[in-house]
């Protein structure tokens, strides 16, 4: 199974120069847990729920008084569509993160995220399953 089979292609984003305020307003207003971060259209950070969180503790500003620029994280770790769903999980542990842009070149295509990851276990599972039979064919 590869990443463009399981990823969102509605990306919700926002540019650097956006207040922190807009960020957390689109992310309500989509339902989901982090933004895209774009300069001058190309993706270059992500603002999440936990970013939101510690800047706001951190500083003490309202949200309005922060750009989006301050808050997200950044280098955005990335990751191919045609890549497997196992090396976006492990991209995943090995960055400490929870949520990987997928690029096609600079070009955004969408989000996977370890929500995504777990809600296709059981595919995950069955794909794993038909290879090992598979794979047992062979031998014999």
């Amino acid at each position: 199974m590869h990443v463009r089979d399981i990823m969102i292609t509605d990306v919700v984003s926002c540019s650097v120069a956006e207040p922190l305020q807009t960020a957390v307003g689109k992310m309500l207003d989509a339902g989901v847990g982090s933004v895209i971060v774009t300069r001058e259209g190309n993706p270059t950070g992500i603002v999440t729920e936990t970013d939101v969180l510690w800047e706001g503790y951190d500083t003490g500003r309202c949200f309005e008084n922060i750009s989006v620029e301050e808050a997200m994280s950044h280098p955005l770790v990335t990751i191919a569509p045609d890549r497997t769903v196992q090396s976006a999980s492990r991209k995943m542990i090995d960055d400490g993160i929870k949520k990987l842009a997928v690029v096609d070149g600079l070009d955004l295509v969408g989000i996977i995220t370890l929500t995504d990851l777990v809600s296709h276990e059981d595919d995950l599972l069955d794909q794993a399953h038909r290879e090992e039979a598979q794979r047992l064919d062979w031998e014999l």
